[in-house]
C-alpha cells in the first residue's frame, strides 16, 4: 500500500505540473491578445491572475520537497521529481513574462513599428511551450531536441524584429515634441521581443529537464 500511494503520489505532481502549464500558456494568449487589440480589460486580467500562478507554483514546490524528503526517491523517480521542480520554475516565470505583455498592453498608446511581427514571434513561443510540456507529458526526446532547434529559429526572428526597430529609429526624422513618447515605444517593444525570446529560453528549459527525467542525459542543460 505504502508504494501505491507513493506512485499516487507521482502521477499526481505529473498531472499538477500539466495543469499549471495549460493555465500559464493560457495567461500567454491572453497577453498576446491583449497587446494585439489593446485590450485593457484582458489585460489586467492577466496581470492580476498572476497571484493564482504564484500560488500554484508554491503547492507544487511544497509537493516536490515533501517526496524528496519523505520518500527518499532514487534513480528514475529522483530525476522525475527534480526535473518537475525545475519545470515549474521555467512555467512561473513564464507566467511572469506574460503578466508583462498585460503591463506593456496598458503602457501603450499607439502602434509603431507594424513591420515587426509580435504576434508571430508569440506564436511560435506558445508552440514551443506546449510542444514542450507534451514532451514531459510523453517522455519524448526527440520533441527535445526539435524545440532546441527551434529555438535558434526564434533567436533569428528576435534579432532581426530588434534590428528593424533600431534602424528605423536611427533612419526617422525626430520631432523634438514627439521624441519621449517615441523612446518610449521603442523601449516597450525592445522590451516585448526581449522577452519574448525568454519565454522560448525556458521552454528549452522544460526540454532540457525532460531529456535528463528520461534519458539522464544533460546535453540541452546550459
Amino acid at each position: 500500500m505504502p508504494r501505491e500511494s507513493y506512485q499516487e503520489q507521482l502521477d499526481s505532481l505529473r498531472e499538477d505540473v500539466l495543469y499549471m502549464s495549460e493555465i500559464v500558456l493560457e495567461r500567454l494568449r491572453m497577453g498576446l491578445e491583449a497587446l494585439s487589440t489593446k485590450d485593457e480589460r484582458l489585460a489586467h486580467e492577466v496581470i492580476e491572475g498572476d497571484d493564482e500562478i504564484n500560488r500554484m507554483y508554491l503547492d507544487l514546490e511544497r509537493s516536490c520537497i515533501d517526496l524528496f524528503a519523505l520518500q527518499q526517491p532514487v534513480a528514475g523517480d529522483l530525476r522525475f521529481i527534480a526535473a518537475s521542480f525545475k519545470i515549474i520554475t521555467d512555467l512561473e516565470r513564464v507566467a511572469d513574462l506574460a503578466t508583462n505583455l498585460g503591463k506593456y498592453t496598458l503602457q501603450a498608446e499607439r502602434d509603431v513599428f507594424p513591420e515587426v511581427d509580435i504576434q508571430g514571434i508569440g506564436g511560435i513561443t506558445q508552440e514551443m511551450v506546449e510542444t514542450a510540456m507534451t514532451a514531459y507529458d510523453e517522455n519524448d526526446t526527440d520533441a527535445c531536441y526539435a524545440i532546441d532547434e527551434r529555438d535558434n529559429e526564434l533567436d533569428a526572428l528576435c534579432e532581426r524584429a530588434s534590428e528593424i526597430v533600431v534602424r528605423d529609429l536611427i533612419e526617422s526624422e525626430l520631432d523634438p515634441a514627439d521624441t519621449d513618447q517615441l523612446m518610449a515605444d521603442v523601449s516597450r517593444l525592445l522590451l516585448t521581443i526581449r522577452d519574448l525570446e525568454r519565454v522560448g529560453d525556458h521552454a528549452v528549459n522544460i526540454s532540457a529537464r525532460t531529456l535528463y527525467m528520461v534519458d539522464n542525459d544533460d546535453e540541452l542543460i546550459y
